[in-house]
């Protein structure tokens, strides 16, 4: 970084006082995003706000100072789409300088927002949705989309040519544990975490006869899998079907959830996820082996450096994984600690500060 651009950055930061607009998605998987930007902007002396939806506990993620807005006031269907003046009328006394929608589920509240306020905002982009083509984006006020990765780049670019040069890639920021979790404690029951939403139980079928199969053969081991969603009912009663409940948990996404990730020695994504994923994130940052399945954003995934890479829905394939991360201890370190070299090279959150603060900037540029 020059000084010239140190010298942009302290200039532009006064006039700085960006809104950011969460849905309950962004407070639930991305915490820790949003706690370190706003830790980083509260670092720059930037003033910031939060425009969230009700019911939520946002101590974990407001550590930094920040004005709170609630956006609808009732968690009803449709109530989003009332009260947009009021809130506005709200954010005025804030006054701030640039609109930031943290979710595209929040595009459209967003750019009602902009429109009344005559603000520019920046939207981001975090998946492969197909429905890209249908997002509410204002020509006029919509400064900069972002996104986390070069896949879900190339998807929005092709989804949305019109807004090709507004697109800037910010990888999102962690910070990086100074040692491996993984397998340090030889005394210890070895435990793999999943991470994923409980929607279809066929998301997770292949996965628990895999854990059926490593059992049988002798295998001990423990599992957490950490998700809510309307299959739970049923995944439950194939663990009782196969036998599994007393070494497999199910738990909601606690706050904070890191702790749940770095209570493993394993990490699992059983099936493709068409969204960047926060959790593979931070489970390679604390030092966990990951077995992961192909076919959505797979960016953090490099086979056999950053991860062990299995076929979707393969029970034989997720089972050979799985077993080479269980029986090859070394392995299984090399490849937590390689993923953690990774992260700490690609996905600071000093430069993913320091690239918002940036694209805030060129936002509300004139002309921009």
């Amino acid at each position: 970084m020059s000084g010239q651009e140190y010298l942009d950055i302290g200039v532009a930061r006064k006039s700085l006082r960006p809104a950011l607009i969460l849905s309950s998605r962004s407070i639930t998987e991305h915490t820790t995003f949003i706690r370190h930007l706003l830790v980083g902007l509260a670092d720059e002396s930037i003033p910031a706000a939060l425009i969230c939806p009700p019911g939520h506990n946002l101590e974990s993620v407001t550590p930094a100072p920040a004005a709170v807005f609630t956006h609808p006031q009732v968690a009803l269907p449709l109530m989003e789409h009332t009260g947009v003046e009021r809130l506005a009328g709200q954010l005025e006394k804030f006054r701030p300088s640039i609109l930031h929608c943290v979710c595209e589920s929040r595009a459209g509240l967003t750019r009602r927002l902009a429109r009344i306020l005559g603000l520019p905002y920046v939207l981001m982009i975090n998946s492969l949705n197909k429905s890209l083509r249908r997002l509410p984006i204002s020509a006029n006020h919509c400064a900069r989309i972002v996104v986390p990765s070069e896949t879900v780049l190339a998807s929005v670019a092709q989804s949305l040519p019109r807004f090709a040069d507004r697109l800037t890639q910010i990888n999102i920021g962690t910070f990086v544990e100074t040692d491996t979790i993984c397998f340090t404690d030889p005394s210890r029951l070895a435990s793999i975490v999943v991470a994923h939403p409980l929607r279809r139980l066929s998301d997770f079928e292949p996965f628990l006869q895999a854990v059926k199969s490593l059992r049988t053969d002798g295998r001990e081991f423990m599992v957490a899998i950490m998700g809510t969603g309307p299959a739970e009912r049923r995944i439950r009663q194939l663990l009782v079907a196969l036998g599994l409940s007393d070494i497999v948990t199910i738990v909601p996404v606690l706050d904070p959830w890191r702790s749940v990730v770095v209570a493993g020695d394993i990490f699992v994504q059983p099936q493709p996820v068409r969204t960047f994923s926060v959790f593979l994130l931070e489970a390679m940052a604390v030092g966990t082996a990951v077995a992961a399945c192909w076919g959505g954003v797979d960016d953090l995934i490099v086979p056999n450096q950053t991860a062990v890479v299995f076929e979707p829905n393969s029970e034989p394939s997720i089972r050979q994984a799985l077993k080479q991360l269980l029986d090859e201890h070394d392995f299984a370190r090399r490849l937590a600690t390689t993923a953690q070299e990774h992260i700490r090279s690609h996905y600071s959150v000093s430069a993913m500060v320091f690239a918002t603060l940036k694209t805030y900037m060129a936002a509300q540029q004139p002309g921009r």
